[in-house]
């Protein structure tokens, strides 16, 4: 298995001012990954974009790491032509990065009002032909697209699989998070059996869950479509199934990164290495 550990994991760093983003490479490689995600890049002001993508890339390789995957936002549902376009440009930095993978949102998510398009299988033409334009301007790159099972409205693996199935591109499949099923009161087990075999990559993610029909405490959790409730847990900590999502998609023939993804309360380096660990441990029973 490879690791890797996506920049969102050590958003209490950044967003405290204790690290720089360009920073996060050192770190991730200093706590024993061999690879990094950048979810979003940030450059400093008056910095082009594009040429701070090459500075990571170039601190990337003095570090000896690699940087895996892009991760951004999206919403082809109300953007329109500005919006796909804009996502080409976003291409080409995930070029300038040298990342191989890139995954977009398909939407903006919750709530419903702010989308036109209320019901899914009237969203999904838009959707696929969105990602159908900008995968075809990826392949040109030599970069693969995907969706993750992310933002309410498209999380749930029948409506990921849905989408790729629309796309029909070799060059488009899934960004497979094995925790944000549970967004979606979706068992995340039965997900990642689904849609496993379109897998390109994986985010390894965990949560506490309290029903929506009991009390919950008011600090750190947050609702799932189904009213039910959710924390960021340390993985191996919460009730996410990781050693059987993980084999299955091993089964499935997934031998691509394992990327860990924290976002519990716990402190950001603890909960990082805490989960490697985790996912270390399942490597030797798999």
């Amino acid at each position: 298995m490879f690791f890797s550990v996506s920049s969102y994991s050590y958003s209490q760093l950044t967003g405290s001012g204790a690290c720089a983003e360009k920073d996060l490479i050192a770190l991730a490689r200093a706590q024993g990954f061999a690879g990094i995600e950048f979810a979003e890049i940030h450059p400093p002001a008056g910095e082009d974009k594009e040429e701070y993508a090459r500075t990571l890339a170039k601190e990337a390789k003095a570090q000896g790491i690699a940087i895996v995957a892009y991760c951004i936002g999206a919403d082809l549902l109300n953007g329109g032509q500005a919006e796909i376009e804009r996502l080409k440009g976003e291409v080409d930095i995930a070029a300038a990065l040298g990342v191989s993978v890139m995954r977009h949102d398909a939407t903006g998510g919750y709530p419903r009002e702010t989308r036109s398009q209320r019901g899914f299988n009237n969203a999904l033409p838009v959707i696929a032909a969105g990602y159908k334009e900008v995968t075809a301007y990826a392949k040109t790159k030599g970069i693969r697209t995907c969706i993750e099972n992310h933002g309410y409205f498209c999380q749930d693996s029948a409506r990921v699989e849905a989408i790729i199935n629309c796309v029909a591109d070799e060059n488009f499949g899934a960004l497979v998070d094995i925790g944000n099923f549970l967004c979606a009161d979706e068992d995340p087990a039965v997900a990642v059996g689904n849609i496993a075999p379109y897998a390109f990559h994986v985010h390894c993610k965990d949560f506490h869950k309290k029903s929506g029909n009991g009390f919950v405490p008011p600090d750190g959790f947050f609702r799932t479509r189904g009213g039910n409730y959710l924390r960021g847990a340390i993985i191996g900590h919460g009730v996410v199934p990781v050693l059987q999502c993980v084999r299955l998609l091993k089964e499935a023939g997934y031998d691509g990164w394992f990327t860990v993804e924290f976002e519990g309360m716990e402190e950001a380096k603890t909960g990082v290495a805490a989960g490697l660990s985790t996912l270390k441990k399942i490597e030797t029973l798999l």
